[in-house]
């Protein structure tokens, strides 16, 4: 039997509802049903989500589906796909997602045609009958560049604002070197250390023009609307992020960018936090509390500044809680 080119990795929980559409795009991406590895990960879901992955699986020549008794998170969950891993690409498709036709062969000849460790593309967000594009925050199209060059500046948004591991593909050398993997047990804020090590360790990149993936937002189950204690896992994330950067050749210059991400990042959570559970939302501040701790005083304030607004009165009070703690 040949041997697939190509690996998709899609963890999944309790997302019956949409599985089978984000499935039934892989089964048309590639002619030849030996081109593409599917990597199914049924994270502990409590409905009939591994059913339809193991009926999908059928359909692809090279298949592998994973269940996970109970959840185990997305970070893990794509860990324990990148295992099996096969071709010389591999990217990641999150279970409510789907993929228009042509895409994937699109990203395997501008990967091979350019050579580079990853590319990262363009998106579609679909929010009921809304759908809006949200372009990859690089100016230059499909030419290889040092991913180092893509952090900064500072106040801008960059292609580490732009962290969706579901946004690419990437060379297998990305995973034999490590850098692909996550960080075990997040269940949120999992792809903002990993696409900081990516940026940071990878040699080369290119943002590439290519069919869409489309994003479906504001699902009431999504991570991004859960108000639970799975939210306390940033302060983890980005604590890692800051681990990442000082420990960097260019701490130096990258710390200011990292410390401004924190604060953004920071702010969204404690405005959000107005609307979770008193303890929760208490050891949610406690948590950014402690991560703005580590912080150059110099460089928050200065970030802090840049942000303005509403929630600069939020991080400067919580900055100063840090500083008496």
């Amino acid at each position: 039997m040949p041997a697939p080119s190509m690996t998709v990795i899609v963890p999944a929980k309790d997302a019956s509802r949409f599985i089978g559409t984000a499935l039934e795009t892989l089964v048309r991406q590639f002619p030849d049903d030996h081109a593409l590895k599917l990597v199914a990960i049924d994270d502990g879901s409590s409905d009939d989500t591994g059913v339809i992955m193991r009926r999908y699986a059928e359909r692809f020549a090279h298949a592998e589906v994973i269940r996970n008794g109970t959840p185990r998170g997305l970070a893990t969950a794509r860990n324990q796909g990148l295992a099996y891993v096969e071709g010389d690409s591999f990217c990641f498709l999150d279970g409510d997602d789907w993929m228009q036709p042509g895409r994937l062969p699109a990203l395997q000849r501008a990967l091979r045609a350019l050579g580079c460790d990853f590319v990262r593309t363009d998106h579609v967000t679909v929010q009921g009958a809304q759908r809006r594009l949200v372009r990859a925050p690089f100016t230059h199209r499909g030419i290889v560049a040092d991913p180092r060059e893509a952090i900064l500046p500072v106040e801008d948004r960059t292609m580490v604002d732009y962290p969706f591991a579901w946004a690419g593909l990437l060379h297998r050398r990305m995973l034999e070197s490590g850098v692909a993997a996550f960080s075990d047990g997040l269940f949120t804020a999992e792809d903002r250390p990993w696409i900081w090590r990516l940026h940071l360790h990878a040699r080369s990149f290119a943002v590439v023009d290519a069919p869409h993936l489309l994003y479906r937002r504001g699902l009431s189950d999504s991570l991004s609307k859960t108000l639970d204690r799975r939210q306390l896992h940033f302060s983890r994330a980005l604590s890692e992020v800051l681990d990442l950067v000082e420990a960097d050749r260019d701490a130096d210059q990258l710390l200011p960018k990292a410390v401004f991400s924190v604060l953004a990042l920071s702010s969204h959570h404690l405005v959000r936090a107005r609307r979770m559970r008193p303890a929760v939302r208490r050891e949610l501040r406690a948590g950014i509390r402690d991560l703005l701790a580590r912080l150059p005083r110099d460089q928050a304030r200065t970030a802090i500044d840049r942000i303005g607004g509403s929630r600069r009165r939020v991080l400067a009070r919580v900055l100063r809680d840090a500083d008496h703690a």
